[in-house]
């Protein structure tokens, strides 16, 4: 939760009650009895009259339904917070505990455009890490087709085609100090030009042969020639 003045944390409250509302209408719940148990909120009824003063959903009866600003509201939280827990999980290497206590933090601060630019990272998921769909951005639609991540394993990176390191993730400090030894180190470019039995890189004049293992702790964006 963000700290700030009484109407940041109102905000926060809302957002989680907002998550909550669809996560349980992806069940098949929109009950607003069902709500009051699962929240945590002691003081759910007031943040929910707030809310529907603010227009984001009404009730019929006793059945929640969003409205047009609370679902997009709603949807945007979702996404983010699972964006937010495969980019921990896949390239943090964080716990799933861990991975889904820090999105609860991430998913109120991330801008539209910081959003969409993870989900491009990430090749536009369609899922989060529990197998929950992550709701689509327009990063997601622009193109009729999946656009592909614009960071990539090296291991994923054609014969011939050409990749700048952008990060590496080594398994070991030693190991990376070997890789920073052969020049392999962000923002150098290499060319793949074997992949078996062992995978052949040329940096500039330098030709290097390395193991899988290795390569799956570097991770490229492709050079276009």
């Amino acid at each position: 939760m963000r700290w700030g003045n009484r109407k940041d944390i109102e905000e926060d409250r809302i957002d989680e009650i907002l998550e909550l509302i669809w996560t349980l209408r992806e069940k098949g719940v929109s009950d607003l009895d069902k709500l009051f148990e699962e929240t945590k909120d002691v003081e759910a009824r007031s943040i929910l009259r707030l809310m529907i003063r603010d227009g984001l959903f009404e009730v019929d009866g006793n059945r929640i339904i969003l409205k047009e600003r609370g679902e997009e509201k709603a949807k945007e939280l979702i996404r983010r917070h699972r964006l937010t827990e495969r980019l921990l999980l896949e390239i943090f290497e964080m716990s799933e505990e861990e991975a889904e206590q820090e999105a609860c933090k991430f998913e109120h601060i991330l801008s539209p455009s910081v959003t969409d630019s993870v989900c491009t990272f990430l090749g536009h998921p369609p899922t989060c890490i529990h197998g929950k769909p992550i709701p689509r951005g327009e990063c997601c639609t622009k193109f009729k087709k999946e656009m592909k991540p614009l960071v990539i394993p090296l291991e994923e990176l054609g014969l011939g085609e050409k990749g700048r390191i952008v990060f590496i993730a080594p398994r070991s400090h030693q190991r990376l100090d070997r890789l920073s030894t052969l020049g392999l180190v962000p923002g150098s470019v290499l060319r793949m030009h074997q992949k078996n039995p062992s995978y052949v890189l040329q940096i500039g004049e330098t030709t290097l042969a390395l193991d899988s293992e290795i390569v799956k702790d570097i991770y490229v964006k492709k050079v276009l020639e």
